[in-house]
């Protein structure tokens, strides 16, 4: 039996159906649920932290990522592009991956989301190079070295460039290839049960580099197995031209005519949305992982937040691939999120406590996860401590609900806890040397470069 003991939190902000914001209370966690949460709490504890000066929050769950994409950031030939040519640039790179190099990135990406508050990370991997090895296989190694809860997808892609597509021809496959490696990662990897560290959608990357009959069979092969469904949709007004051209319909009634839609479906981005398709989204319950900083990057636009929170569309939060977002911290993606909606929304714009919501209770939604999102008894222990003393945080505990949002959180939290255990302690991860493995990664990435 594995416990820990947070005594008199300053507050905690559960995050839960009630919104309720409690003082002075003991959290109390063992075997990686939340056991206990009251005043002087009888329990003992393995290990005892004095929680007076900290606020505590839900684990933030990042719904869309390419982690990936870490060894291609801040890469000056692509700075000032949009989507499809960032693409088609940057397919010439990822045509080179490998495990060595899925392995490093991953705990690079995943490394930098915990030490910002990120608990759950749900990652989006579509480009497969023949003879990579098993690079999902890779990935969830590197979460189980970090301890953080990890939700992979089996990508995919069937269309190049000489089908039409953007992509080169090495890294695409067959429908019958994907699929029958979609189904092996399933049996391989799901952890379907309530507390689970790894679990698997499938995910073809977006309309515009796969078929409709590998979308229709990914949504026949994943039901199946009773897992999700991820792609990239409405992003941008060239994807939309094209499926126009293409197929003759817009997005979302392309993908709704595969099978698309549904409380187990969820899209990246989600821009370009008409009315009538946001409230079809809100009917079936399909859901928008929002990602405003990768959206600003591309100058793809803005997402219409505001109108899905109103009519009851899931959303959760999303940091994207670190070649459009230059950066893998949540905790950055809420103040942005705020601002950005602020801006464009003014009063419409959800409340710095409501994008909380977004990234942690909206996002659990979002991956089908009951057992994270919010701190309660019976839920996973996934939460993150920060001490209210800072002096970046001074004036800002009038509101600790909304000063993540708000004021904003510029360096590490203090602690991050998964499932019960610590895995970030005053802002340094703890089940990794952060140097050695930088190093590590920085000599793997200038090689990835060069090839």
């Amino acid at each position: 039996m594995r416990s820990l003991l947070v005594k008199n939190l300053q507050s905690i902000i559960t995050c839960d159906p009630e919104d309720r914001v409690l003082s002075g209370v003991d959290l109390y966690c063992e075997d990686g649920f939340i056991r206990a949460l009251g005043p002087d709490l009888p329990q003992r504890a393995d290990t005892v932290l004095d929680g007076s000066h900290f606020w505590c929050y839900p684990g933030l769950v990042n719904t869309h990522h390419h982690l990936y994409q870490v060894f291609s950031r801040n890469l000056p030939q692509v700075q000032n592009m949009e989507l499809f040519d960032w693409l088609t640039t940057l397919y010439e790179i990822w045509k080179g991956l490998d495990e060595t190099v899925i392995r490093l990135s991953s705990l690079t990406g995943m490394g930098e989301l915990m030490k910002h508050g990120c608990t759950t990370c749900f990652d989006h991997h579509y480009v497969f190079p023949a003879h990579a090895g098993d690079l999902i296989g890779a990935q969830l190694a590197a979460a189980e070295e970090l301890g953080i809860r990890m939700f992979a997808s089996r990508g995919s892609m069937d269309l190049s460039k000489k089908d039409g597509g953007l992509p080169p021809d090495s890294v695409v496959q067959t429908v019958d290839e994907i699929l029958r490696d979609s189904a092996r990662i399933i049996e391989s990897y799901h952890d379907p049960r309530p507390g689970s560290m790894r679990q698997i959608a499938l995910a073809p990357c977006s309309p515009f580099s796969v078929s409709a009959e590998l979308l229709r069979q990914s949504a026949l092969l994943a039901r199946q197995y009773g897992v999700r469904l991820h792609t990239h949709l409405c992003e941008t007004r060239d994807e939309e031209a094209y499926m126009l051209t293409h197929h003759g319909v817009r997005p979302l009634e392309f993908m709704s005519s595969l099978g698309w839609t549904g409380p187990d479906v969820w899209y990246a981005h989600g821009i370009h949305f008409n009315d009538a398709e946001l409230r079809e989204l809100a009917r079936t319950g399909t859901g928008v992982a929002h990602c405003p900083i990768s959206n600003m990057k591309l100058a793809s636009g803005v997402a219409r937040i505001p109108e899905m929170l109103a009519l009851g569309v899931p959303v959760g939060l999303a940091v994207d691939g670190s070649a459009s977002n230059d950066g893998s911290s949540l905790m950055e993606e809420l103040r942005v999120c705020y601002l950005l909606h602020r801006l464009h929304s003014s009063k419409a714009a959800p409340s710095g406590y409501q994008v909380l919501k977004m990234a942690t209770r909206g996002s659990a939604r979002l991956l089908g996860r009951e057992d994270i999102g919010s701190l309660e008894v019976g839920k996973c222990a996934d939460f993150f401590l920060v001490d209210s003393r800072r002096l970046e945080l001074v004036g800002g505990e009038y509101s600790p609900a909304d000063v993540l949002a708000t004021v904003g959180l510029r360096g590490p939290v203090d602690y991050t806890v998964v499932a019960g255990k610590i895995t970030v302690k005053e802002g340094h991860l703890v089940t990794i040397d952060e140097a050695a493995t930088g190093e590590q990664a920085r000599r793997c990435c200038r090689e990835y470069l060069s090839r």
